[in-house]
């Protein structure tokens, strides 16, 4: 919007000679009658106010109404002033007025805002036409410096994005940085875009045909604020060197348990980011979910259980992998072998749907993730009857979720407290996503218990890991079975070792234990090395 100022009353020279200046007519007396003068209507002072409040507003009608003979092209002057500049308002201010003989000088400030502010002193000439003042036009009344031939030209130079880091500084925003960071990298330049970029430099040049003759204004760029992310770039490659052998589809996700950080995401091959974005069934990963809502129940890891080989419920026949039979057994084993009949059928029995959904919900499943890159969200669907509840308790049926999801289930165990993982500093994380959230004692206890059986002498026993080392197999069956056999299956492992959490997911991979174990086992011996 434009706007007419007045700053201070306006300074008179006086004229030498007569001034004519009112539009009434004066009668004078004379010998043979009575003789009238002429005299001129308003005000050299009033004619440029009103002149410099219709440019203001855009009135280029009256504008013109008030100039002297206007050319053809006068409207376009004005115009491109405020197209050319790309202004968003201005103020005019008249600043002083000298009279001589002939014409009258209104001087003026123009206040232009913009990509560059920009004052300048510019002036009107008036002059008597037709008992009237009128601004004698040219150019230069629009600014001192146009004249025919000259425009302004309004030059941007567009800032270039501040660095995006991992957690050491290095920077990982560059064509060297490993395919599976400039991921993560463009995600989050896309999210921080006004944060990384800043403002552009600007600046008004004087330019006569394709020359520039000089700058009249400029505005200094405003630089963008580098991005720490919280990537460890020696944990990042300690996963791509576990995945480098790998000829199937697949993901590895590392996370800090104690804060929720995401210290690394790989994915083989590139393209797609599997590691934050794939859906998969968990299977039986995600008993660590059905194991802690059972001993919040009341379930001990030394209490006795059943786990034979196959056991029908809800009409339908669940069996264990390879339909090992293991009799009776404590909860524990059941965990550490995985017995999916044990857990299907206590979920049945001892929980239902509503309770394992509660559960499920206290490890992520339904929440938003938003770490600072697009994430999916971990699903967990009410179950429809027991068959679905017991498919669900193993991480079948229409369980879904992330190695990003997964991971941060590992990762609640380790620190006790389920958190929402992260790329950037918490301050910085998008609002909308979900609160962390504190696991029962009792619970963490067991599963503290319970995971690290599955690598000492459940299914993953003989694979060798470092010390120190708990986690959970899972063979998440998909898609349809050929010729009679068995569906195909997903590869899972997940885990923690001191505060690295993690998980592995190789599509089609077949057995967790055969597959994933060994690229977790292989990942975590980098690291100690």
């Amino acid at each position: 919007m434009f706007h007419l100022q007045e700053d201070r009353p306006v300074r008179r020279r006086r004229r030498t000679g007569l001034i004519v200046t009112a539009a009434v007519l004066v009668p004078l007396l004379a010998a043979a009658g009575v003789v009238w003068l002429l005299r001129t209507r308003g005000s050299a002072g009033q004619t440029a106010s009103d002149y410099l409040s219709a440019w203001s507003r855009g009135d280029y009608a009256a504008m013109r109404a008030l100039t002297v003979d206007p050319p053809a092209d006068y409207e376009n002057w004005y115009r491109r002033l405020r197209t050319d500049l790309k202004l968003s308002s201005a103020a005019f201010t008249v600043t002083g007025t000298e009279e001589a003989d002939t014409a009258t000088t209104v001087r003026f400030r123009a206040d232009l805002s913009g990509p560059v502010d920009w004052t300048y002193r510019g002036a009107l000439r008036l002059v008597e036409r037709e008992r009237a003042w009128r601004v004698a036009w040219t150019p230069a009344a629009v600014q001192p410096d146009l004249r025919a031939g000259r425009r302004l030209k309004l030059v941007t130079v567009k800032p270039r994005l501040a660095p995006v880091t991992a957690a050491d500084g290095t920077r990982i925003d560059t064509p060297d940085t490993p395919g599976s960071v400039q991921q993560l990298v463009e995600g989050l330049q896309e999210t921080y875009r006004a944060r990384l970029t800043g403002s552009a430099a600007a600046r008004i040049d004087l330019v006569e045909g394709d020359k520039t003759l000089r700058t009249l204004a400029r505005s200094g760029a405003e630089e963008g604020r580098p991005l720490k992310t919280t990537i460890d770039l020696r944990v990042h490659e300690a996963g791509a060197a576990a995945l480098e052998d790998v000829d199937k589809p697949a993901s590895l996700v590392a996370l800090r348990p104690s804060t929720g950080e995401i210290l690394a995401a790989v994915n083989k091959p590139g393209g797609f980011n599997r590691a934050l974005l794939g859906k998969y069934p968990p299977g039986s990963t995600f008993k660590v979910v059905t194991a802690s809502a059972l001993v919040a129940g009341g379930a001990r890891p030394e209490e006795t259980v059943r786990c034979p080989a196959e056991q029908t419920i809800g009409g339908f026949p669940f069996h264990n992998a390879e339909f090992h039979d293991y009799g009776t057994i404590s909860f524990r084993d059941a965990f550490a072998h995985s017995c999916n009949t044990t857990f299907g059928a206590m979920s049945v029995a001892g929980l239902g749907g509503g309770r394992l959904a509660e559960v499920a919900a206290g490890f992520g499943f339904g929440a938003p993730i938003t770490p600072g890159v697009p994430a999916v969200r971990a699903e967990f669907p009410a179950p429809k009857d027991d068959t679905d509840l017991a498919s669900a308790a193993i991480g079948q049926g229409r369980v879904l979720a992330s190695p990003l999801n997964m991971a941060s289930v590992a990762a609640a165990i380790a620190g006790g407290t389920w958190r929402p993982p992260r790329l950037v500093a918490r301050d910085l994380v998008p609002a909308g996503g979900a609160e962390p959230r504190r696991l029962e004692d009792g619970v963490v206890r067991a599963l503290r218990d319970l995971m690290p059986a599955v690598v000492s002498e459940g299914t993953a026993h003989a694979v060798a890991f470092p010390p120190g080392t708990a986690g959970k197999t899972g063979t998440a069956e998909y898609g349809s079975a050929e010729d009679g056999g068995d569906p195909p299956t997903h590869s899972w492992f997940i885990g923690y070792r001191d505060d690295v959490a993690f998980a592995v997911v190789v599509e089609g991979g077949g057995t967790g234990a055969a597959v994933a174990a060994p690229i977790a086992a292989r990942f975590l011996s980098r690291l100690a090395s």
